[in-house]
């Protein structure tokens, strides 16, 4: 399937609301994927997961680091071929083919401005189905896949290479590296051969991502519901109908973090929440009843990691990413299922609501939705 702008744009839509609220800003992704293709030798080819040859070598290409500096530090185009060609030195061999480490806004299309310049494939998948804060919350460090050797790289040409003896290590080291990057970095890690790939990554997601955005644009076009379409793909439930009145959010640290609080509007089909709070850390983590983090108990909850947290505009469906969240917006907060891969036990430890610090226990989506049909 060779990659055409109108893919973009849906992968760009799509991937951003599977990428609740993190994963960089997809505007900018999106041109920068354009200018790509369009000056590439040779179009270029997204290749389903299946058909990675065994022996090929391997490696995702993003950008780490917190999504608010990106508003105002734009990513170098060249930054990412810089740390990948570093990952390719490393290696001592040539990389055959390219893939987002996450399924989330601009992430989701850095693999794209690699492979439009090196002449690669594409490999439709990746390592979450969503986006994750930080660097080990990915299915190869589920299946104790080596992180080593990472190579990260500044919009100055500067370039560090790590060694780290797994992905929490280097999760620790990239992180403090990108700070001193400005807050954001170019990072290649988890090299690969494809046996393991097809192995331990999840497949299809960014089919998935233009599926989605697909329906969001069409259901515009058509003045339809687009939240709903949305539901339809990726079979979750709709929290709340609301205005945002209370939003904190904090960048340090390599991160965007904070809450905000959603008054429902009279027509949300839930008008017997009172107000409904959602935390994020670059990526939207959990949703209780409530104004405050004093609220978080399992009877509130409405909905935790590892399940996917989408906040979509109320009037087109548009998902909008933690460091654009604004006071007055009205949204819809929507949750859905994450991969099983997640909701296990190595999973939960990794990803699920303790890790972040939250005194809960993981609930998946569909059983607090029944719970609440049930109170009602």
């Amino acid at each position: 399937m060779i990659i055409t702008d109108q893919m973009i744009d849906d992968i760009a839509l799509g991937a951003t609301v599977l990428g609740t609220g993190g994963g960089g800003d997809p505007y900018s992704g999106s041109l920068m994927a354009k200018v790509a293709i369009a000056n590439a030798a040779k179009p270029v080819e997204l290749i389903p997961l299946e058909s990675v040859e065994d022996d090929w070598v391997v490696v995702p290409s993003s950008m780490i680091g917190a999504p608010t500096v990106a508003i105002e530090k734009l990513n170098s185009q060249n930054q990412m071929l810089v740390a990948f060609e570093a990952m390719e030195k490393e290696m001592g061999c040539q990389i055959a083919a390219t893939f987002p480490i996450e399924v989330g806004g601009g992430n989701s299309l850095m693999p794209i401005l690699v492979a439009a310049s090196k002449g690669i494939p594409v490999i439709d998948c990746d390592a979450m189905g969503r986006a994750f804060p930080e660097s080990q919350m990915v299915t190869f460090y589920l299946d104790d896949l080596p992180s080593a050797p990472n190579t990260l790289a500044d919009e100055k040409g500067n370039v560090v290479t790590l060694q780290p003896i797994d992905g929490l290590w280097a999760e620790h080291f990239a992180r403090a590296i990108t700070e001193k990057m400005g807050g954001s970095a170019a990072i290649c890690d988890y090299p690969m051969l494809g046996d393991k790939l097809k192995k331990s990554a999840l497949g299809a997601t960014l089919t998935k991502s233009i599926e989605i955005g697909k329906a969001i644009r069409e259901a515009n076009d058509n003045a339809q519901n687009a939240t709903q379409a949305v539901l339809d793909i990726v079979g979750g439930v709709r929290i709340v109908s609301g205005k945002i009145i209370d939003i904190e959010r904090n960048t340090g640290g390599g991160f965007v973090t904070g809450s905000l609080v959603i008054e429902p509007l009279k027509e949300s089909l839930e008008p017997s929440l009172e107000s409904v709070c959602v935390h994020f850390q670059n990526e939207l983590l959990l949703a209780h009843k409530g104004r405050s983090a004093a609220d978080i108990n399992d009877e509130n909850l409405l909905a935790s990691t590892p399940d996917l947290i989408s906040i979509l505009d109320y009037e087109t469906g548009h998902p909008i990413t933690t460091d654009q969240l604004r006071y007055g917006q009205r949204v819809d907060l929507i949750a859905y299922p994450c991969d099983q891969k997640w909701r296990t036990p190595k999973g939960i430890e990794v990803v699920g609501p303790g890790y972040f610090g939250y005194q809960i226990r993981y609930i998946p989506i569909e059983e607090v939705a029944k719970q609440s049909a049930g109170k009602e």
